[in-house]
């Protein structure tokens, strides 16, 4: 799928969410700037979730309240040895109430879970995104 916009990146995100049974795993995968915050923009929208969604890449992690289920948004990009952030993960993985989107998974891909939903993002040379589901 090739998306122009942002708008149309957070349309796909939103049209994810409402695919999804609760408790779900999605790995997001694609360079920096490629949307991967973009399209869980889109996925908090489509739960309900009003709160603004940015990158946890400082605070590693981010949890987000809605009406039917948490979101909580991992971000592993500046964690190459996860630590105690696997356990963290691995509890909300277990949370029968919530989404778990990660980003830059390398370092934690062993704990995801087997079938979970991943998609990789490319920006392509005229801004536009091509995302695959992988």
């Amino acid at each position: 799928m090739i998306f122009k916009t942002e708008e149309e990146m957070i349309n796909f995100g939103e049209q994810l969410s409402q695919s999804l049974s609760v408790p779900a795993v999605i790995e997001l995968v694609g360079d920096v700037g490629a949307g991967k915050t973009t399209i869980t923009k889109g996925i908090a929208k489509g739960l309900g979730i009003d709160d603004e969604i940015t990158s946890p890449s400082f605070m590693i992690s981010k949890q987000y309240a809605g009406p039917k289920c948490r979101l909580v948004h991992y971000d592993f990009y500046r964690l190459p040895e996860p630590g105690l952030m696997s356990e963290d993960l691995l509890e909300n993985i277990a949370d029968e109430n919530t989404i778990t989107v990660v980003e830059w998974a390398d370092s934690v891909s062993d704990l995801l879970p087997e079938g979970h939903e991943k998609y990789l993002i490319k920006l392509l040379d005229d801004g536009s995104r091509e995302v695959t589901k992988l």
